[in-house]
């Protein structure tokens, strides 16, 4: 239970953090030098409505173990908070939204302070601790991290935020796999960005995650209005206060006293009781009872959370409102509002704050600073040390076991291969843990289900086997299982790799996450995907059928923009491989990329290759032809860095075709054809556009400053093509992917690739359509470097 002295002291840090939050923001928009002209922003309404609820948690309710995401627009609270836990600086509140200060919305990756999840992209910090609580769970059934207590994973959610749809696609995810120790706190301001929202939505967010399985709690009115509900008439203020229209109510809080007392009077006054409930109080009181919404109340707040005991999923809905304590609280207007110059000298002034004394931990405060600091010192959620974990590598085979048919696709050899290390017991092994949105099956993960299983909390057995009936499959769940089996929602696998990708920071145990989707339903967990990289979580995943594979199934099943999303983003390295034995080097190199840290790039090919990263693998259901060969150390390298010549070009080659994934059969042939006509034809196999073009930038960032010497590894590949050679690039994805190869030496280059959505046919009569076949590439190369005419080629 929470004492008077420390309710006391809780009261006046809110008000600082409050105002530390506010000033920050002013401090960026009205007093910091503004070189471009541009508005700083910062949200002081946003950030003013969490300001009681961030206090109660952080320095009373939270331990070491929980992990919170905060509300994008309340990262001023955030870093305001942790300023006086002393891990922040004032020199990064000073510049905060400036180059290198304290982030718009808090970043694992970029803010200095203790972020536990980036938030900004509205929405998703939310799902993550969803998935980070399943994670917890999973790790724990397995044995590891029973050293250290469970924590609760608590998101601080806006209101407005649960129109996301991605939240809801979370819950299922979450009911299905007895979600735990989570809770969602909602700040129910009813405005969103531009409005106020719809009436009686609470009562939909009550009902909706009861139907979930949660515990639903509403934090509604604070200490004053309940003790005011019991004078006599209070029954009729709750009655009105409960029937208030969400405008009306935001509209009187931006009004003030008076309007309170003029509205109270008009609709329930001449009543007696209530309307010397009304009258007992000055214009300042009743303002201050009717803004005393449970939210920003410390003791309605305290009993709400503390009472909380159960590991079950919690809701806490929490009326707020948004700018509390601020002069704009309430209007409609506010979301992205700055306080004038004047309003902040006003309110300054009410906070007791000297000029030259704003950044000040304890200036204005009631309360003497040793008392305030003795209490810092001893807040629970301070005591744990560092909370960032870390945990040591898993050791990776130096190679990976595969057994190469002559005509294989690089999906199945993905699965081949996770069958190959299924069989293992090793530490390796049992670190991998897969999942899937229901397609773990046409992804070729049963193999390595059939050997390692599927996690669930609890033992199920698979009823098709207890029957006897004849499956290719093992569909058996256990808390040992290592596939977490998804619903069709791209947006919940990329969050869950995401959760899973940062056990070794969350948890302190190492997991090796692999993500199995179709390639073109990529882009529709795409934010997600992106905020797993911004958070640099680490994981594989692998996208299979890319380009127009499926043939018969049209464009809806078929990718285009996918090369160039995995060239794009930022903390994953995208590999397209053609065989087998290439994707087996790549998904070796691939497990121990992500699990690096630190480390500077490479000069050998200049990539961040000791930071690492995530991985995207690219694979086609394509049957190929398979090259027979030795795996050389120097093929491997350069397999991982991106290409390897499979046909070097002499020293009077006229045409290069340089090819990505499953096209291969397609530029071999056209090789073979040119092959007879024209000497020294080189075929370029790249394996990476991503890591080739990452490699050559840096290598020319490093040359402009003065490192003369860099070379990438696309630059010694192609210095000794003869400049009046052409290259053909071709791939089954958009031919912007490659064509950036003819820059690098300053060639002659045709693209050649998909534009357009796929039609539905044969693989050939699609290849043809979308002049990527053998005959095109061949008439690609006869126009950017005339020969004689090709003897065999088919004029179409």
């Amino acid at each position: 239970m929470t004492t008077r002295d420390n309710l006391q002291l809780l009261s006046a840090i809110e008000r600082k953090v409050l105002w530390l939050a506010s000033w920050m923001i002013h401090n960026a928009n009205h007093l910091r030098e503004n070189t471009d002209g541009l508005k700083v922003g910062g949200h002081q309404a946003s950030s003013a409505s969490l300001a009681t609820i961030m206090t109660a948690l952080y320095f009373d309710v939270l331990k070491p173990q929980d992990r919170i995401a905060v509300k994008p627009h309340a990262s001023p609270i955030f870093h305001a908070i942790q300023y006086l836990l002393g891990k922040q600086t004032r020199e990064r509140l000073e510049n905060f939204r400036g180059y290198k200060g304290a982030q718009s919305y808090p970043s694992r990756t970029k803010d200095a302070d203790d972020v536990d999840f980036s938030t900004g992209s509205v929405g998703l910090g939310v799902a993550q601790t969803l998935f980070s609580s399943l994670v917890q769970d999973y790790v724990r059934a397995h044995g590891w991290g029973t050293d250290r207590p469970e924590g609760r994973m608590v998101a601080l959610v806006g209101d407005a935020e649960l129109d996301e749809g991605n939240i809801f696609e979370a819950l299922l995810e979450g009911w299905k796999h007895g979600l735990r120790n989570c809770w969602w706190i909602i700040d129910y301001n009813r405005q969103s960005l531009d409005a106020v929202v719809r009436e009686g939505l609470w009562e939909r967010y009550e009902q909706l995650f009861k139907n979930f399985g949660w515990n639903v709690v509403i934090v509604k009115y604070g200490s004053l209005q309940q003790a005011a509900f019991k004078e006599p008439g209070g029954d009729k203020l709750k009655a009105w206060i409960d029937n208030c229209p969400n405008p009306l109510y935001s509209a009187l809080v931006f009004a003030g006293g008076a309007a309170w007392r003029k509205r109270l009077n008009d609709e329930i006054g001449d009543q007696g009781d209530v309307s010397r409930l009304i009258e007992k109080r000055s214009d300042a009181e009743l303002a201050a009872l009717m803004n005393n919404l449970g939210g920003h109340d410390l003791p309605a707040l305290l009993d709400a959370f503390n009472n909380a005991k159960s590991d079950k999923p919690t809701c806490f809905i929490c009326y707020t409102v948004k700018g509390f304590g601020l002069p704009m609280a309430g209007h409609k207007d506010n979301h992205a509002g700055l306080m004038t110059p004047a309003q902040m000298d006003a309110y300054r002034t009410a906070q007791n704050v000297r000029e030259g004394h704003e950044w000040d931990k304890f200036e204005g405060l009631p309360v003497a600073g040793d008392k305030l600091q003795a209490f810092l010192d001893r807040v629970p959620f301070a005591q744990g040390g560092n909370r960032r974990l870390e945990a040591p590598s898993i050791a990776v085979p130096d190679k990976l076991g595969i057994t190469i048919q002559p005509t294989m696709s690089t999906q199945a050899g993905f699965g081949n291969i996770l069958n190959e290390v299924g069989r293992g017991d090793g530490d390796f092994a049992k670190r991998i843990v897969t999942t899937s949105p229901d397609v773990t099956v046409s992804t070729n993960l049963g193999p390595w289900v059939n050997r390692r299983g599927l996690f669930a909390h609890e033992a199920t057995p698979d009823t098709f086997r207890n029957e006897r009936i004849p499956s290719t499959f093992n569909w058996e769940f256990s808390p040992q299982g290592q596939h977490i089996e998804l619903g069709i929602a791209e947006a919940n696998l990329f969050i869950t790799l995401s959760a899973l990708g940062l056990s070794h920071t969350i948890n302190g145990v190492r997991l090796l996450p692999v993500g199995t989707l179709y390639d073109p339903f990529i882009a529709r967990g795409l934010d997600q995907l992106n905020y797993a990289c911004y958070q640099d979580a680490r994981f594989m995943v692998v996208a299979t059928p890319s380009g127009i594979t499926l043939a018969g199934e049209g464009g809806a099943h078929q990718s285009i923009a996918e090369p160039m999303i995995g060239m794009a983003q930022d903390g994953l390295a995208m590999f397209e491989p053609a065989f087998v034995d290439e994707l087996a080097v790549v998904m070796r190199w691939a497990f121990d990329y992500m699990q690096k840290s630190g480390g500077e790039m490479s000069e050998r090919n200049w990539l961040r290759d000791e930071t690492g990263g995530s991985v995207y693998l690219r694979l086609s259901t394509r049957p190929v032809e398979q090259i027979q060969r030795a795996m050389t150390p120097d093929l491997e390298q350069d397999i991982v860095d991106g290409a390897y010549w499979l046909r070097k070009p002499g020293p009077n080659a006229q045409v290069v075709v340089a090819y990505t994934g499953a096209i291969a059969p397609e530029a071999i042939e056209a090789v073979g054809l040119m092959a007879e006509d024209r000497r020294d034809v080189g075929l370029l196999a790249i394996t990476s556009a991503d890591r080739l073009n990452a490699g050559w930038t840096a290598a020319q960032r490093a040359r402009e400053r003065g490192l003369v010497h860099a070379r990438s590894h696309i630059e010694r590949l192609l210095e000794d093509v003869p400049t009046h050679c052409g290259i053909v690039t071709v791939l089954d994805g958009h031919p912007a992917t490659l064509a950036w190869l003819g820059a690098v030496n300053g060639h002659r280059t045709r693209a050649l690739g998909v534009e357009h959505f796929g039609q539905t046919g044969a693989l050939a009569d699609l290849y043809r359509h979308y002049g990527i076949d053998a005959n095109a590439i061949v008439a690609a190369a006869q126009g950017i470097a005339p020969g004689r005419p090709i003897r065999h080629l088919k004029v179409l």
